[in-house]
């Protein structure tokens, strides 16, 4: 595990770019905290350094957003905030292989019906900025941690 303090917007938008820049292939990250600790705007940091252009938009009511990326394949950011039940995925056709990008908040509302996580990010409000903790959830996702050790973040 790996914890960085995000002391503003631009050091979250570090974070993505950084995140965007050594993420494997196919990967699936989930993104933790309580409402207003930043999981949207991590996402959005990390997709605004994939290249996606135009608005990207929190996914609170339409549950899942799309974004393809220019490297092949779509990112696929969903906010299950609203899911009562895991079965209501099955209508959101999450079941093709577009996706090379899972950005999950609230992954555990669909418990058992999501591919497991490769990385999870976990956020808090910290001071007046945000506290945000890397953990590895799969061999990729430990190299994936390793490289960004190397780059602009610093640990705390």
């Amino acid at each position: 595990m790996k914890t960085f303090h995000l002391a503003d917007p631009d050091a979250t938008a570090r974070l993505g770019a950084t995140l965007a820049a050594n993420r494997p292939a196919h990967a699936v990250v989930h993104l933790r905290g309580d409402l207003g600790a930043g999981k949207s705007s991590l996402a959005r940091a990390l997709l605004r350094a994939l290249g996606v252009v135009g608005t990207v938009r929190s996914p609170t009511y339409t549950l899942v957003e799309r974004y393809p990326l220019a490297t092949g394949g779509e990112a696929w950011h969903l906010d299950l905030y609203r899911i009562g039940d895991p079965g209501e995925l099955d209508y959101l056709g999450l079941d093709s292989d577009e996706a090379v990008l899972w950005l999950v908040e609230w992954p555990d509302r669909g418990r058992g019906a999501l591919p497991a996580p490769d990385l999870e990010v976990r956020l808090a409000v910290e001071g007046e900025g945000r506290r945000a903790e890397l953990i590895a959830c799969s061999d990729a996702g430990a190299r994936w941690i390793e490289t960004c050790e190397a780059l602009v973040l610093t640990p705390e």
